[in-house]
Formats: C-alpha cells, structure tokens, sequence
C-alpha cells in the first residue's frame, strides 16, 4: 500500500514556507531569501516519507495585494491551496499572529480541506508565549493537529513530515522516486539567479526585477551554456545591478552559476544581461515565463 497526496503550504510573507519545504524534501528546491516576498509562484516540492509521497506546494506569501504582479502571486496561493488533501499553515512563532497570518486564518476557517498549524521558528521565540499562540490559532481555525517547529534547524520537522505521510490517502505514487521538485530546470536556473538578486540588493530593487531565461544550449562537451535577462524597471537600477565596473552583476553571475552547475550537474556558462523594461509588471509573457496566470 502506497500513499500519495497534495500538502499546500500557505502563509503570510517570511513564515518560512520555502525552507520548510526544502527541509522536508532534504535537499534545496525553492529559494529563500530574509526579504518578504521572495516565492512568487507556485513549486511543488517532492518528499518521501515512508510509503507516502508528499506532494508540496510552496506558495507565495499571502498578503494584501496593490499590484497586479501582487494580486497574481496571492491568487496563485490560494490556487494552490484549492482541493489539497491537506492545507499546513506555517505561521512565525516570533511575529505571532500579526494581520496577515490573522486574515489567512479567517479564510481557512470555513475551507472544506483537511488543515495542520506548524508554528516555526520556536527555536527564536519566546517559550511562554507559544502555548497561547497555539490555543489562539486552533480557536479561530480546527486544526487537526498543531507542531512546533524550527524549519531552518529541523527541529519538530520529522514529526511533522510522519504526520503528513500518515494523513495522505492511498494511491499510486505520481512521480518517480528520486524526483524532487515539478519545476523546469528552465524555470529553477532563473529562480537561483533571482534569489541572488534578493541577497545581494538592497530596499525596493528586488521586488522591481525579475529573470527570464531566454537561451539554453546543451554542448556536446557535457556544459551548458544560458543566457538570462533581468528586467527592471528604471536605469538607475540597471546600473545598481551592473555595479561599479560591472562588479556588482559579475558577483551575482558567479553566485548564480555555481547553483545552477550543482543543480543541473554540469559545468555552466551563464550570461547575464540587464534591460529596462518599465511595464513588465504588467506584460503577459513575463508572467507566463515565470508561471503566474495573468490577473485583470
């Protein structure tokens, strides 16, 4: 007997959604990043635990939206939440619940879908306080069962994961064993680049850029060679991203390509170019290629 399902991620922005995820695989598969707001679309992490296949969705933080670019990612977590065999609402222990872990809660009340409450980040937070959070969560929302865990150090995670695995239904696994995540290497390598953008610049600059890989050649002598464009919004931040000499955008290509190499195992050739593109927050092609659905 075999069992093999759907676990939604969902939570405000910075809950450590992405980590847990990459914990529960055992291996990297979404980027994070300390800014808010890093996923933006939605990837499923593939885990195995036992004879069940844990089909993770790592969704965009939920949050009130005032863009288009806003609205598409909020929508994409809800999508994503839609008909899951189980919902896990990771809420940061330190935070507590602030607004938007609030506003999530209320919309999950009334979901029909099996739900579980993951309070991270206990290792940081005050003790006292999570036995009340935990009480206020499960009295605004029935949770089938709450854990206390620490996803950047695995703390509590291994429980989770048997709890997950145990709640699945039965049914034929999905995807092969050793598979780990349902994203193409095409759309991984931009997401790698795009995380270097959130660590290496400051402020408001990741948020108005994103990477669209626009070329990707397998050698005959094992390498790869990609290009990739970042788009942003003014000049000024073209020249931010270029850097002093070309400094700043060299030292994200050689982060970005070390990461790409380990994930496609093969040598890379990564090209970066930077483009001012003002509306591409509202161009349809930029978010079929970073797998938004377009939002009116």
């Amino acid at each position: 007997m075999t069992r093999c399902g759907t676990v939604a991620v969902v939570g405000a922005p910075n809950a450590g959604k992405s980590t847990l995820v990459n914990t529960l695989v055992g291996q990297k598969v979404a980027i994070v990043s300390a800014k808010v707001q890093t996923t933006r679309t939605r990837l499923m992490g593939i885990a195995v635990e036992g004879d069940a296949q844990l089909l993770l969705v790592d969704t965009p933080g939920i949050f009130a939206p005032r863009r288009r670019l806003d609205r598409a990612m909020v929508r994409a977590a809800w999508d994503g939440a839609h008909g899951a065999d189980v919902v896990l609402l990771v809420v940061d222990a330190k935070s507590g619940l602030k607004d938007d872990a609030r506003a999530i809660m209320a919309s999950l009340a009334d979901r029909p879908e099996p739900k579980m409450l993951a309070l991270n980040k206990v290792d940081i937070a005050s003790k006292p306080r999570l036995l009340d959070l935990a009480n206020e969560a499960n009295a605004a929302v029935k949770f089938a069962e709450t854990f206390f865990i620490a996803a950047e150090t695995g703390d509590g995670v291994p429980e989770l994961k048997a709890a997950l695995g145990a709640t699945l239904p039965e049914g034929e696994w999905h995807y092969p064993a050793d598979q780990l995540v349902d994203a193409t290497t095409r759309l991984m390598a931009a997401e790698i680049t795009r995380e270097q953008l959130y660590n290496r610049l400051h402020a408001e600059l990741p948020y108005a850029s994103t990477v669209e890989t626009e070329k990707w050649e397998d050698r005959k002598d094992g390498s790869t060679v990609i290009h990739q464009q970042i788009l942003v919004q003014r000049d000024s931040q073209k020249a931010i991203i270029l850097g002093a000499k070309g400094s700043m955008i060299k030292a994200i290509g050689e982060a970005a390509r070390g990461h790409i190499a380990t994930l496609t195992g093969r040598k890379v050739h990564l090209f970066l170019h930077v483009k001012v593109k003002a509306d591409w927050a509202d161009d349809r092609a930029v978010f079929r290629d970073i797998g938004l659905d377009w939002v009116e």
